[in-house]
């Protein structure tokens, strides 16, 4: 299973993005670029997973679904949440129809 910056590395460089380009793009919620350095950490698993807002660039950006991300970092998205706390049976039906895709 691939880490969540093996990923984005791989995806990356699939599209001949370098990653100071890539962080460019990129944007705090403060709208600063992130660093290159940082994305380099991020990549190379030196870091911990940034959050769902630039989980979310970065799978726009390199074409990835921001779902399949976040689960790779480790994080659930924030509707995902509000749904598990306000409907928890159809989080629950969910994870199982999901799980059961999975495995089947």
């Amino acid at each position: 299973m691939k880490t969540f910056g093996e990923i984005i590395s791989e995806a990356r460089a699939a599209i001949g993005m370098s990653q100071k380009t890539l962080a460019g793009k990129v944007k705090k919620e403060e709208g600063e670029p992130i660093s290159p350095q940082y994305l380099n950490d991020v990549e190379h698993d030196r870091r911990n997973p940034p959050s769902e807002y630039i989980i979310g660039q970065l799978a726009t950006i390199l074409n990835l679904d921001k779902d399949v991300l976040c689960m790779a970092a480790g994080t659930i998205p924030e509707d995902m949440k509000k749904i598990a706390v306000t409907k928890p049976e159809v989080a629950k039906q969910a994870i199982k129809a999901f799980r059961r895709k999975v495995e089947g």
